[in-house]
């Protein structure tokens, strides 16, 4: 990036490779060989290593960029070209890796299985995925290269995870990647920040986002969800600066704060930034906890950026690829210990309940001789929504029952109240069961949810 040294700036997170199979001598000194053994080690501690790629540019940036690799050897075979001839920029660094020509699907497929052979690793998320199925005439879910990593012996069964937007026209594919591909879900992102920020009608969204998505991967008989909810990712604003900044502030980046996405569906809390105000960092704290209650409530898969969990900031920075300081180093001595507990927290509860974990599409039906529908969507008195309830822009109070709430075969209520003032839930009842709160373990019959806040509810058979 030719702009970044006059401002004594640097590329900090990388995306720019010069070629695909070396990694960066900054975080792998000893090459494959300390991937290897990073891979094994979180492997014999039960986690899987999913490898973050980029197979869409090179370092090579523009016409005036360097020549480091492929631009070398045959710039026309592996960059895509206009029909002037200019280099095509459908990634915003400067170039375009052709990902339809045999040349190059035949080097990123080696590259794959170059980390799955030597280093172990369980799978892959892609950055700018489309590029992988692009050709002339745009972007092709059955492209090659794509069909190719389905059915390579060595990749087949692997994680495959697409970023499925680019630049480029045309170039936002959600829910328009080949199964098994799993999806980054940025309609689940901003639904949900809607919901906590307080807009009007988004009641129905929020509910959309929580059962799988169907609306954007119900398609070609699937019956599970391929959807990554997230809130927060490595770019744009950290979970924290979301409830604390109502508007970016990447002036540090040395571009008059004109580069970075303007509209993040984020809210301040009522002051703008850092502040000593206690009832605003309750609130803002409040709001966290309500956010990542969401995510740990959602059907699919979940994504949780590094940090997020003990209240990360970037001081409102929501572009912060070049800042290699304090921006964005994770402040683990001043972590939010209480957070990071609460989060724990929910991991535990989705790792016990099966209602949280499945991926099928929630139905509100009742299939196969069960007595209570996969989900039930009540308001806070107990009633089911109606269309009214649903198109309800003053609604911001929701409860999901879901079948299958634990091992006894109870139900799990996940009860939403975006409205500042405290809220009595009413549940269901039925003989020889009651409500229990599921984090805290204490019985509440008539369930009071706390403004801003959002309360897992486990059913349980009755003592004797």
């Amino acid at each position: 990036e030719r702009h970044l040294p006059p401002l004594g700036l640097a590329n900090a997170w990388g995306y720019n490779p010069v070629t695909f199979m070396a990694l960066d001598p900054r975080i792998a000194p000893g090459g494959l060989a300390d991937l290897r053994e990073a891979a094994a080690a979180l492997h014999e501690a039960g986690i899987g290593v999913v490898l973050d790629v980029v197979f869409n540019h090179t370092g090579e940036s523009d016409a005036l960029g360097p020549t480091l690799s492929l631009r070398g050897l045959d710039a026309l075979t592996y960059y895509r070209h206009d029909a002037s001839g200019r280099l095509a920029n459908d990634t915003g660094t400067g170039n375009t890796l052709a990902c339809d020509r045999p040349v190059v699907q035949q080097l990123v497929l080696d590259s794959l299985r170059h980390f799955v052979r030597h280093a172990g690793i369980d799978g892959f998320r892609f950055d700018l995925a489309p590029i992988l199925g692009r050709d002339d005439g745009g972007y092709r879910k059955d492209a090659p290269l794509l069909e190719s990593m389905r059915a390579d012996p060595l990749l087949k069964d692997r994680i495959l995870i697409a970023e499925p937007w680019d630049i480029g026209q045309n170039g936002y594919q959600l829910g328009n990647f080949p199964p098994p591909f799993l999806e980054w879900n940025d309609r689940f992102r901003d639904d949900v920040r809607r919901f906590w920020r307080g807009d009007a009608g988004v009641v129905g969204a929020l509910a959309t986002r929580l059962a799988g998505s169907s609306d954007v991967f119900e398609h070609d008989g699937a019956a599970g969800t391929r959807t990554v909810n997230f809130l927060a990712a490595h770019d744009g604003m950290t979970l924290a600066d979301l409830v604390a900044y109502a508007k970016k502030h990447n002036q540090a980046n040395g571009e008059n704060n004109r580069d970075g996405h303007d509209e993040n569906f984020s809210w301040n809390d009522g002051v703008e930034g850092e502040t000593d105000d206690a009832r605003v960092v309750a609130n803002r704290r409040r709001d966290v906890r309500a956010l990542l209650a969401t995510l740990f409530a959602s059907r699919g898969t979940i994504m949780l950026t590094a940090g997020d969990e003990f209240g990360r900031s970037q001081k409102g920075n929501n572009n912060a690829y070049a800042q290699d300081n304090r921006t964005t180093w994770l402040d683990w001595a001043g972590r939010d210990t209480e957070l990071e507990n609460y989060t724990a927290a929910l991991s535990a509860l989705r790792c016990a309940a099966p209602a949280l974990r499945q991926v099928r599409f929630l139905t509100g039906r009742a299939d196969g001789g069960e007595p209570f529908p996969d989900v039930e969507w009540l308001s806070e008195t107990g009633v089911p929504l109606d269309d009214v309830n649903w198109r309800d822009p003053a609604r911001h109070r929701l409860a999901m029952i879901l079948r299958e709430g634990d091992a006894e075969g109870g139900r799990l209520a996940v009860l939403f109240n975006g409205d500042r003032r405290a809220s009595t839930f009413v549940l269901p009842r039925r003989d020889g069961y009651r409500w229990i709160a599921a984090l805290d373990g204490g019985p509440d019959p008539a369930t009071a949810v706390p403004g801003r806040g959002v309360a897992f509810m486990v059913e349980r058979k009755s003592g004797p």
